[in-house]
């Protein structure tokens, strides 16, 4: 009896492994990334090329290159400032946008004076950068690719897929954020 209750112990532990997993019936070998990857730089540099005839076209103008990816030039400089807006300060600036061929999309007008609180709020990328850029009273075109404009989903409204943009931008008024941390 002892014997029988030891073999059946003994096929009760073998046989309590748990379930096994399943494997995969396809594996992934990351083909779908490295095709949008490949996608998004053909898009990038057809959007680079069509900023660089825009330049070339407007040759009058000197455009220099941010770091965040657009191209700008001053139209109005502030040569007695040397503030430019920081993280928590609040921003009154005017923007408009155009398409690169100089089509109004939203004119300053319509979009109005916007207050904005920098890097507290909602803005495409390429206005965030540009807007710290700049100082008070100092006005710029920007061009921007659609990467760092509205990109794949556009503004839902007036603004497609993947357009690139142009916008003047003007500062006026900087409020410094005070600091609030004690030492």
């Amino acid at each position: 009896m002892r014997l029988i209750s030891f073999l059946f112990l003994a096929i009760l532990v073998v046989s309590c492994d748990g379930p096994e997993p399943r494997k995969p019936i396809q594996t992934k070998s990351g083909s779908f990334f490295k095709a949008s990857i490949e996608r998004s730089r053909k898009l990038l540099e057809a959007e680079e090329n069509k900023i660089q005839e825009v330049i070339k076209l407007d040759s009058l103008k000197h455009y220099s290159h941010s770091n965040s990816g657009s191209w700008y030039h001053y139209l109005t400089v502030n040569e007695e400032s040397n503030y430019t807006p920081k993280t928590g300060d609040l921003v009154a600036f005017s923007y408009d946008i155009l398409t690169l061929e100089n089509d109004t999309i939203y004119s300053k007008e319509e979009i109005g004076v916007v207050t904005y609180k920098v890097d507290k709020q909602e803005l495409f990328l390429g206005l965030r950068d540009a807007v710290k850029m700049l100082k008070v009273n100092e006005r710029a075109t920007f061009l921007f690719p659609s990467s760092i404009a509205y990109g794949y989903h556009g503004d839902e409204n007036k603004i497609g897929s993947n357009v690139p943009i142009k916008s003047t931008i003007t500062i006026l008024q900087i409020e410094k954020q005070e600091d609030n941390t004690v030492n």
